[in-house]
């Protein structure tokens, strides 16, 4: 047994192009840890959390993420600080996967 849950949640996701898959990692009372895979030209659409804030991980791929006005393509490891109601999301202009978690907390 491993205390991982990475590998288990998305080495079996394999999204299409345009598509996003996604696996919830942790869920407890007062966060979510979220795994969203990106096939290629697939993206994550622009969103806000008024009363949380959110964490992107990067840790497959090299996805564009998306922050207010800013965007910047990341290769994997990259962690990015999203604060309450920042306009926040992530596309994929490579030809592979991209996979990123979201960490949001506290939960709504």
């Amino acid at each position: 047994m491993t205390l991982d849950t990475y590998a288990a949640a998305v080495d079996d996701l394999d999204p299409e192009p345009g598509e996003v898959e996604t696996a919830e990692l942790v869920v407890t009372d007062d966060v979510l840890v979220k795994a969203f895979v990106l096939g290629p030209n697939a993206a994550v659409d622009p969103h806000e959390h008024v009363d949380a804030t959110n964490v992107f991980h990067v840790l497959e791929g090299e996805p564009t993420v998306v922050r207010d006005d800013t965007e910047e393509t990341l290769s994997a490891p990259a962690v990015v600080l999203n604060e309450r109601g920042a306009v926040h999301g992530a596309r994929n202009d490579a030809d592979e996967r991209a996979v990123l978690t979201a960490s949001l907390c506290p939960l709504p």
